[in-house]
């Protein structure tokens, strides 16, 4: 009776193990499906896709635009224009770095060819509060000054890119009255910020704190304290009014920002370079 008992439970026992090899994971399947059938999942990815630009930070920034403008000619001349036009098809761009004239429209988060003279005039309204710029500065106006879009790109990494304005005032004023005027400026696209200008004033260069200027700017940009950068080579400058600055990088780069002066003309610029 016992035996008949035990050979029963074990035929129980091995039909019960065959439905479950079989029905068990099925049923399995169908429970994990529960919860993401019929359910909307998302998953943030960081694509490669073209003009698409990483959260960099300040000296992030200013350093891939130092690098994009260090092969260009200084603002106010002819060959400051001669650059490669481009509708963001970075894939064909060849080097480390390229500064490139953008045909695409601002995406929504940057500043429209419309919003950029008011943009300009609130940033020289901010750098004439902070001292930087005099108080005799005039504003511009969209008939005196043409912009145009440009992409500072790490070719490599082309995700890295910085958007920015260039304004600059028009070849037809060339002969105009310049006093109190700005005559090139490269804007930050995204939030406004004035990279680099040349501005033409009555000041003269002795009247110039070119440590509280930089120090008044890189505050303004959001940038950690520079260095002076000294340098024995008397031809870096076409003046022999300036003082150079050096901003470092997280990622081991530095930028050289000058604040100098061109007299005669009274022109007093800050420039970024390599």
């Amino acid at each position: 009776m016992k035996k008949s008992f035990l050979s029963g439970a074990l035929l129980v026992l091995t039909v019960l193990v065959v439905v479950l090899s079989i029905w068990g994971p099925k049923a399995l399947a169908l429970y994990k499906d529960k919860d993401v059938l019929n359910q909307i999942m998302t998953r943030e990815e960081e694509t490669g896709g073209e003009g698409y630009r990483y959260k960099l930070s300040a000296n992030e920034k200013l350093y891939i635009l130092s690098q994009c403008l260090n092969a260009q000619a200084a603002p106010g001349t002819e060959q400051s224009m001669k650059t490669k036009e481009t509708g963001n098809s970075y894939q064909e761009l060849t080097g480390t770095y390229a500064f490139v004239l953008s045909h695409n429209e601002p995406s929504g988060e940057e500043i429209t060819g419309e919003e950029i003279y008011e943009t300009a005039n609130e940033g020289i309204a901010e750098l004439k509060e902070l001292g930087i710029l005099p108080e005799t500065m005039k504003e511009v106006e969209a008939g005196s000054y043409e912009a145009a879009l440009y992409s500072a790109i790490d070719v490599p990494e082309p995700r890295n890119n910085v958007a920015v304005w260039k304004l600059s005032l028009l070849g037809s004023l060339q002969n105009a009255n310049k006093e109190n005027r700005l005559i090139d400026a490269y804007i930050d696209a995204d939030d406004g910020k004035i990279y680099e200008f040349y501005v033409r004033s009555q000041l003269e260069w002795e009247e110039i704190d070119a440590d509280m200027l930089i120090e008044k700017w890189s505050s303004y940009m959001g940038l950690t304290e520079p260095e002076e950068y000294e340098t024995d080579n008397p031809l870096l400058e076409t003046t022999p009014y300036y003082k150079k600055y050096v901003f470092s990088n997280t990622g081991g780069g530095r930028t050289v920002v000058t604040v100098g002066f061109y007299d005669g003309i009274n022109e007093l610029f800050l420039k970024i370079s390599k």
